[in-house]
């Protein structure tokens, strides 16, 4: 059965890492749902989080593979443990006025912000955990969704560095 699965991968901040790693999955035929690479506290470390979907051999592969790599520092699968997890997504969405104070407010209930407003269209701008930002999507698709760009999932576990699960006041 297959799995959708979340990869922290640190790596060295090098030219042409990201360019391995995505090789990587290409080459043997694996797909890359989402992905996101920016630097860490630590500027020569680059942070990479991988959401990929497989079954359990496929995915055990993955992580053996991506582990190989020369550059790889680390790589966790957060899937399965508490981890903290946000997406960000832009719309832009067919607003006539007869509809776009119920758009408005669907937004408001979804705790999303109006960006911009045109004639006939709104900017939206959401952000959170992907099943919400998926359900949002949803229900926008009912007033068309003129243009759409979202961003990969950034992820980090919850647990802290001594084992214990860091406690959040938000999820």
């Amino acid at each position: 059965m297959e799995h959708k699965h979340t990869f922290s991968v640190l790596v060295q901040n090098k030219f042409g890492v990201l360019a391995r790693v995505a090789g990587l999955f290409s080459g043997r035929g694996y797909n890359i749902s989402s992905l996101t690479v920016n630097e860490t506290h630590d500027p020569a470390v680059s942070k990479m989080t991988i959401v990929t979907t497989g079954d359990d051999a496929v995915l055990e592969q993955i992580y053996k593979q991506v582990s190989k790599l020369v550059e790889v520092i680390t790589v966790s699968d957060l899937t399965g443990s508490l981890f903290i997890e946000r997406e960000i997504a832009l719309l832009k969405v067919k607003a006539p006025k007869k509809v776009r104070a119920e758009i408005v407010q669907v937004a408001e209930i979804f705790e999303a912000k109006i960006v911009t407003v045109h004639k006939d269209e709104l900017g939206i701008e959401i952000h959170g955990r992907a099943d919400k930002i998926d359900n949002f999507i949803q229900l926008m698709t009912e007033y068309g969704i003129i243009d759409l760009a979202r961003s990969g999932r950034v992820a980090i576990s919850k647990e802290s560095t001594d084992g214990n699960e860091i406690s959040s006041a938000v999820n």
